[in-house]
Order: structure tokens, then C-alpha cells, then sequence
């Protein structure tokens, strides 16, 4: 076998100088190998994109304190690319790598795609309940419907000292959101912790800010009572511009001690969905239930959905009005009324319209 020559090194494109050091340094190439970290280990996640360079991909492993020179990288795998007579490339993707791994090792890892992971973005829409929460996680190939019903679907006991002990379970304080989660790693438990560490940043400030004014504009709630009404004000209203309309005529029913009579408290509680051709019957509005607030006064036991940022700020800023009652019309707008004769005209006349649309 030919003698490998420094002329021969040089061809690499290493200036001559770095091949000398690098000859006489190998304390600094020890060094330069060994793991960042041999204690107090952590695990770091990195994205090399498609078409990173050698050297970008080293600046960034160095940045994130996976390796310790970029340098000594670039080195070892243009030694691999001479030894075996061709480039050993870095493969494209997003790792999760430990900061106890030596340099050829973190090579070997990216050279192979061992420790590449599949990052997904998942959306949380506002308004989904805990089951609905479950099968988009399931579909996602994350983790079953019953694996994550297993971990929210029960009281919280200890799990946040905010969160009201009375509270069935965790539905309404698992905010909508987008998050990223590892397929194959990402589990049921973490992604509640994920969620309510989210509610606990963006939504608990604002209650917790309104709790301190003096005195609140509105009638003091509790933090269950909050997010459940928020629950409710969210599954019905779909345009923007009504939705602290929408909470102000609760607030106005609350006043008077009369019932929230809300649809979805009684969808939620019979685990149904009403559409236009197929709308709540009477047996069903009366069938007895904890969440079914045409039958129970007040606020119900707990949320029926996840409230977003703008309905739980709207139950607290509350648009005044005269209002005690509104109907869907089926286009995302309701229409409002004053008194109970007035809403029984309001109906009749969207259930005239519906039929004369369906003869068409």
C-alpha cells in the first residue's frame, strides 16, 4: 500500500499548517473527540437541514454543545472520506443526541440516522374536547385515544397547585394550541404537561390579573367557573364579533337565576353532535345530565371543551346588553332577542327558512 504522504493529506483542502498541528496536537485531539459532557448529561435536539455543508453542520453541533471543536469534525470525516476513497455524508433531518457521546460517535450517529426522529406539528383547535383531543393524537400515530383519555379524563389531584381540586377532570385546562411532538417518543403524560404548562403561560395570567382589580368588572368566578362558562361561550359562538356578545347575554341570565339553556352543555353530556338537518330533540334536551343546563341552574361541574385566549377574555369582559336569549341561524350568526315570545318568533322564522331551503 502506497505510503499516505503530507502532500497527500494537503489534497483534502486542509492548509498545511492545521495537518502539522495536527500531528503534534494530540492532546488537543483528545481533547477535541471526547464528549462535551460526561456528567449532568442532557439531551439536545438539532435540525440539519436538506444540504447543510460540513462546515455548517459543525458550527451548529458545536453551538449546541454536542461536539466540542468543528474543527476536529471536519477533520474526522474528511479522514474518512480519504481512508475509504469516498465522502461518508451527514444525513439530513432533526436528532435527539445526548451531550455524553464522543465525536466519532455523534458521526456515526448522523453518518447513519440512528438517533434521526420524526418531529410533527400538532394543532389543537379551540373548542375540542378531551376525546376529540385523543382520536387527533391517535390518528397523529402518537399514542391511542385511551392512553391519553387514561391521564386527562380524571380528577387532577396534585398536579398543578392552580388547578381547582374540584374539577372532574382536565377538560378546559389543556390549552389549544400548535405544539411539536417526536412520533415514538412524545408520550400521553407529556403531552398533558406540554398543555397545561401552556394554559398555565398564556390563559392563568389573564384570570389571575382580573382577579386583582378592584373591584372586577364582572361578578367573581372561580378558575373552574371561569374556564367551564369560557367552555360554553366558545362552542357557540363562531364569528369573532359576537362571541362577548355571546357571554354578556350568559352573564345577563346568570343575574336573573335563570338557566344557561346552552345546546352543546347537552351534546357534550350525551356524547352527540346536532347539525342543521338533524337538530336537538325534546327528549334529549330533557334527558338529566350534570352538563345539561337547560335542566341544572348555573354553571356546569366543569368545561365541556378547551376555550381559546378570546373566549376566556370575553367572559370576563363581557359585552352589556339587554339580550336573554339568541338562535343559531346556521351561518355562524345567531339572532338575539329581549324576551321569550320575541326568541319563539326568531326561531320559527330560521326553521321556515331552513324548510323553504330544503324544497329547493
Amino acid at each position: 500500500m502506497k505510503k499516505k504522504t503530507l502532500n497527500d493529506l494537503a489534497k483534502l483542502g486542509l492548509p498545511i499548517a492545521v495537518l502539522v498541528i495536527g500531528w503534534s496536537g494530540t492532546a488537543w485531539w483528545l481533547w477535541a473527540v471526547s464528549p462535551p459532557q460526561s456528567s449532568a448529561v442532557s439531551m439536545v435536539r438539532i435540525t440539519i437541514p436538506e444540504g447543510s455543508s460540513a462546515q455548517v453542520i459543525a458550527e451548529k453541533l458545536e453551538q449546541a454543545g454536542i461536539i466540542r471543536s468543528g474543527l476536529a469534525l471536519r477533520l474526522l470525516i474528511q479522514w474518512q472520506a480519504w481512508q475509504a476513497g469516498e465522502p461518508l455524508p451527514l444525513q439530513a433531518g432533526t436528532y435527539e443526541l445526548p451531550t455524553n457521546l464522543s465525536l466519532p460517535e455523534v458521526v456515526a450517529q448522523l453518518q447513519t440516522a440512528q438517533s434521526q426522529i420524526k418531529v410533527i406539528r400538532v394543532t389543537i383547535p379551540e373548542g375540542f374536547n378531551l376525546r376529540q383531543m385523543g382520536e387527533l393524537f391517535e390518528e397523529k400515530g402518537l399514542f391511542t385515544k385511551a392512553e391519553f383519555l387514561a391521564i386527562a379524563d380524571r380528577p387532577p389531584s396534585n398536579r398543578r397547585s392552580w388547578l381547582p381540586p374540584d374539577t372532574p377532570n382536565l377538560e378546559g385546562f389543556l390549552f389549544p394550541d400548535t405544539y411539536e411532538m417526536i412520533v415514538g417518543v412524545t408520550t400521553a403524560e407529556t403531552v398533558v404537561e406540554m398543555m397545561l404548562d401552556r394554559f398555565a403561560e398564556v390563559a392563568l395570567p389573564v384570570y389571575q390579573a382580573h382577579q386583582q382589580q378592584i373591584p372586577p368588572p364582572t361578578v367573581n368566578l372561580s378558575l373552574k367557573d371561569w374556564v367551564a362558562l369560557a367552555s360554553i361561550v366558545e362552542k357557540e359562538a363562531v364569528l369573532a364579533g359576537e362571541r362577548r356578545l355571546i357571554a354578556g347575554v350568559f352573564w345577563h341570565r346568570l343575574q336573573k337565576k335563570m338557566r344557561l339553556e346552552s345546546d352543546p352543555t347537552v351534546e357534550y353530556g350525551l356524547g352527540i353532535k346536532q347539525t342543521k338537518e338533524r337538530p336537538l330533540t325534546l327528549q334529549q334536551v330533557r334527558t338529566p345530565h350534570p352538563y345539561n343546563t337547560y335542566l341544572n341552574q348555573g354553571i356546569p361541574p366543569g368545561a365541556i371543551a378547551a376555550p381559546g385566549l378570546a373566549s376566556l377574555e370575553a367572559v370576563l369582559r363581557p359585552e352589556p346588553t339587554e339580550y336573554l336569549f339568541f338562535v343559531a341561524r346556521y351561518d355562524g350568526s345567531h339572532a338575539f332577542s329581549r324576551t321569550l315570545e320575541e326568541h319563539k318568533k326568531q326561531i320559527e322564522r330560521i326553521e321556515q327558512q331552513i324548510k323553504q331551503e330544503s324544497r329547493r
